[in-house]
């Protein structure tokens, strides 16, 4: 049976993604970094379904952790054959001028470092060059790398800029090694991140902005990145897939 690893499983897109791959068969593995309630009410959700789920706490920015939480997933379930690099952090909406190094740095290492370090383990677990059967990755960005955030979050879009350099990068590195790696950047979507920005209603107030007039959901996102790590997208990597509702 595949197995799904789904960083940041335990709420919003990461949550509605763990679930949607049980129900497509997958073995799940729910990664958490501080709510071990919410992630162990994913894993129950999935078990209660009839499904095989895991919550493994680990900071990804921190390559111990990472190293441990792969090793953990090996002994339960065996290799990770499907990556979803979703966990991701921001902080209160900010104009440069009250960045901070420290700030900036935490946010590089969660949605950058942690993104690479995930990524290493899992490509040394399904390379052909490693003894792997091949694997799918995808990395979940932004529509803010395209857009910037200007005024809110320059540094989480930079962020997410990089992973998308990432992604282009890997799905050519390693596309001979039967592993595909693709992207998908949500847009304005209900999740519980915007409160962490210090604006709740975040989504409601810029809908209209969009050309479809409404924020997106959780489930919306999932979908997306579901099928690409299904065999239906078998000869798609280093694409992008916009979930932003036209913007």
């Amino acid at each position: 049976m595949a197995v799904a690893l789904v960083t940041g499983g335990s709420r919003g897109i990461g949550r509605v993604t763990a679930i949607l791959l049980a129900e497509t068969g997958y073995k799940v593995v729910v990664n958490y970094q501080r709510n071990k309630q919410a992630a162990d009410e994913v894993v129950n959700t999935i078990r209660e379904a009839g499904g095989i789920a895991l919550a493994i706490k680990a900071d990804i920015g921190d390559e111990l952790q990472v190293l441990a939480m792969f090793a953990e997933i090996d002994n339960a379930f065996g290799p990770v054959t499907a990556l979803v690099n979703n966990a991701g952090i921001l902080f209160q909406q900010s104009t440069i001028e009250n960045l901070t190094a420290e700030r900036i740095n935490r946010v590089l290492a969660t949605n950058v470092t942690g993104y690479f370090l995930c990524c290493r383990e899992a490509v040394k677990r399904m390379a052909y060059r490693h003894g792997g059967e091949g694997g799918a990755i995808v990395n979940v960005s932004s529509a803010a790398s395209r857009l910037g955030a200007p005024g809110e979050y320059v540094d989480y879009a930079a962020s997410k800029g990089a992973v998308d350099t990432m992604t282009t990068g890997l799905s050519v590195e390693v596309a001979a090694q039967g592993i595909r790696v693709n992207c998908v950047r949500p847009g304005l979507i209900y999740t519980e991140i915007h409160a962490s920005g210090g604006e709740a209603g975040r989504v409601d107030r810029l809908k209209e902005s969009l050309p479809m007039k409404r924020g997106g959901q959780p489930e919306e996102v999932a979908e997306a990145i579901v099928w690409l790590l299904s065999s239906k997208a078998s000869y798609v990597t280093g694409s992008f897939i916009d979930v932003a509702g036209g913007k």
